[in-house]
C-alpha cells in the first residue's frame, strides 16, 4: 500500500481512497502568462510519478485534474497588484486571451516532452466563472463574506480552524503578515473571492456578477473546479510547498465553510528547486525553461531523470554540471537497453524492491538505484528487458520505446556529424558549435569520444 506524507497531519500516511479502487487527484496547474520554468516542471514531474505509482503499482483508476489559471492570479500572489495575464498582455502588446492560449499551448508541449501523462481534465478558470460565482454566493449566504471598495472578501476570523494546514494559528498568521495595501480588510489574512473591475478602465477579462462586473480571486478557482470535477471531499491535492500557507489554506477555508464537509483527504507538496544554490529570479538571470536546456544539449527526459534523483520533499539544486551528468547517464542507459534481447519474464525480486521503494513515500532515488541495479546486472537480457518495461511504465523515461531497438541514424544527420568532426579536427570551433546546434534542432545530440563520436536522440 502506498504511504505518502500528508502535509495536513505532518506524517506519512497510507492512501485510503474514498471510493474503493478509484482516486481523485487535483494538481494546481500553471498560470499561463509566461513559459513554465524548470522549478514549475519539477512539481509536475513528481506529481506524474505519484499518478503512475497509483495506476501501475497500486492498480487504481485515477482521475487526474490539473487546472489552467488564465485569469485572477495577481502579481502579488494574494490580493494586490495587477492580474498576471493582463500585465503580460500589456507588456507584450498582445490580447490577454491570446497570451493565455499561447502559454497554455507551450505548457502542454513542455509536459508532453517530459513524458508527463496527459491529465484526465484540464479545466480553465475562464470557462468556470458560473461555478465560482455560485461558490461565492454560498459563502455569502452563510455569513463568511464582506464587501470592500475593490471586491468581496472572505472573513478568516469566522473559521476557527483557519491555518491548520500550515500549522499556524490565525493570530500567528496575522502577526506575521506584512503591512497590507488594502486597509479595508478586517484581517490581514482575509482574501478576495471576487475582485471588482477598476472604475476607470475596462479589463480584457471581466464578467457580470451579483456584486458587480469583475473577475474571480485566484483561490476560488481551484475550489470551484476541483469540486465540479472530483466532488468534495476528494482523495489527493498536490502542489508546490509555496502554496501551503496562503493558496491551499484559503482553498480549504472557502470550500469547507461553503459546503460544511471536508475538502481533501491527503495533501502532497513538492519542495523548491534552486539554481546553483540560489532562488530562481529574473534579476539574477537563472530562470530556465525547456528551450534553454535543449539549447544546452539536454534532453527533456534527462531533466526528468535529474528530477527523480532527489526525493520530492527535499530541496533540489539544479546545476548545469549535474544536469549534464543526468544527460550522460540517460544516453548510457538508452545505449544499454538497446542491446538487450526481446523481453521474457521479469526479475521478480528486483521488481518488488523497486515497488517497495516507491510505496515508501515515493522514494525515487532508491527506485533509480534499483533501475541501475537491473541495467548493470548479470541477469538474462530478456528478463532485464521485461523488468525495465515495468519500471519505465512507472518512471516514464521513455526506455520502453528503445529496448531491443538499435538506433537508426538518418543519413543527413550522420553527414552533419562527419562535418562537425572535420571542423573539430581543423580547430574550427565556431563551425563545430554551429553544426552541433543544427543537429540539436533536428533532435539529435553528438557526444565526443576518444575514438570519434556517438550520436543519440535528444
Amino acid at each position: 500500500m502506498l504511504s505518502l506524507y500528508n502535509t495536513a497531519s505532518r506524517s506519512v500516511q497510507p492512501i485510503k481512497p474514498i471510493v474503493p479502487g478509484k482516486i481523485g487527484m487535483y494538481c494546481c496547474g500553471p498560470t499561463v502568462y509566461q513559459r513554465a520554468h524548470i522549478g514549475n516542471l519539477r512539481a509536475y514531474v513528481m506529481e506524474d510519478i505519484l499518478r503512475r505509482v497509483l495506476e501501475s503499482v497500486e492498480g487504481y483508476e485515477v482521475k487526474h485534474v490539473m487546472n489552467i489559471t488564465d485569469v485572477g492570479h495577481l502579481v502579488g500572489d494574494e490580493d494586490e497588484g495587477e492580474d498576471k495575464i493582463e500585465k503580460s498582455s500589456r507588456e507584450q502588446g498582445k490580447d490577454a486571451w491570446h497570451i493565455a492560449r499561447e502559454y497554455e499551448k507551450l505548457f502542454r508541449a513542455d509536459i508532453a516532452m517530459l513524458n508527463v501523462l496527459e491529465p484526465s481534465a484540464m479545466p480553465r478558470a475562464t470557462e468556470h466563472i458560473a461555478e465560482q460565482i455560485e461558490l461565492v454566493k454560498a459563502l455569502e449566504e452563510k455569513g463568511y463574506t464582506y464587501r470592500t471598495s475593490d471586491g468581496i472578501y472572505f472573513d478568516t476570523s469566522k473559521m476557527s480552524s483557519y491555518g491548520r494546514l500550515s500549522g499556524q494559528r490565525l493570530e500567528d498568521k496575522q502577526g506575521g503578515a506584512r503591512v497590507e495595501i488594502n486597509q479595508e480588510k478586517r484581517n490581514a489574512t482575509d482574501f478576495a473571492l471576487w475582485k471588482f473591475s477598476p472604475a476607470d478602465q475596462q479589463r480584457q477579462m471581466e464578467w457580470d456578477s451579483p456584486w458587480g462586473k469583475g473577475f474571480p480571486g485566484w483561490h476560488i478557482e481551484c475550489s470551484a473546479m476541483s469540486r465540479k470535477e472530483l466532488g468534495q471531499p476528494f482523495d489527493i491535492h498536490c502542489g508546490g510547498v509555496d502554496h501551503i500557507p496562503v493558496h491551499h489554506e484559503n482553498e480549504i477555508a472557502q470550500s469547507e465553510c461553503a459546503y460544511g464537509v471536508p475538502y481533501v483527504q491527503h495533501w502532497a507538496h513538492v519542495e523548491f528547486l534552486t539554481v546553483e544554490g540560489q532562488k530562481m529570479s529574473k534579476s539574477i538571470g537563472n530562470v530556465f525553461n525547456l528551450d534553454d536546456l535543449r539549447g544546452g544539449g539536454i534532453d527533456a527526459r534527462a531533466l526528468r531523470l535529474f528530477f527523480l534523483g532527489a526525493h520530492y520533499r527535499s530541496k533540489q539544486n539544479f546545476t548545469w554540471e549535474a544536469v549534464k551528468g543526468a544527460q550522460s547517464a540517460f544516453i548510457r542507459l538508452e545505449r544499454i537497453v538497446r542491446t538487450w534481447a526481446k523481453p521474457t519474464n521479469g526479475i521478480a525480486l528486483l521488481e518488488e524492491k523497486f515497488r517497495n521503494a516507491l510505496l515508501d513515500d515515493l522514494n525515487t532515488p532508491s527506485a533509480l538505484a534499483v533501475m541501475w541495479e537491473i541495467a548493470e546486472s548479470s541477469y538474462d537480457d530478456g528478463a532485464k528487458a521485461a523488468s525495465m518495461i515495468f519500471i519505465d511504465r512507472v518512471l516514464g523515461l521513455g526506455l520502453a520505446d528503445v529496448i531491443s531497438r538499435p538506433l537508426l541514424v538518418p543519413a543527413d544527420v550522420q553527414a552533419l556529424a562527419e562535418r562537425r568532426l572535420k571542423a573539430r579536427q581543423a580547430k574550427d570551433w565556431v563551425e563545430s558549435d554551429r553544426v552541433r546546434d543544427e543537429m540539436a534542432a533536428l533532435g539529435w545530440v553528438v557526444q565526443d569520444t576518444k575514438d570519434g563520436y556517438t550520436i543519440e536522440r535528444l
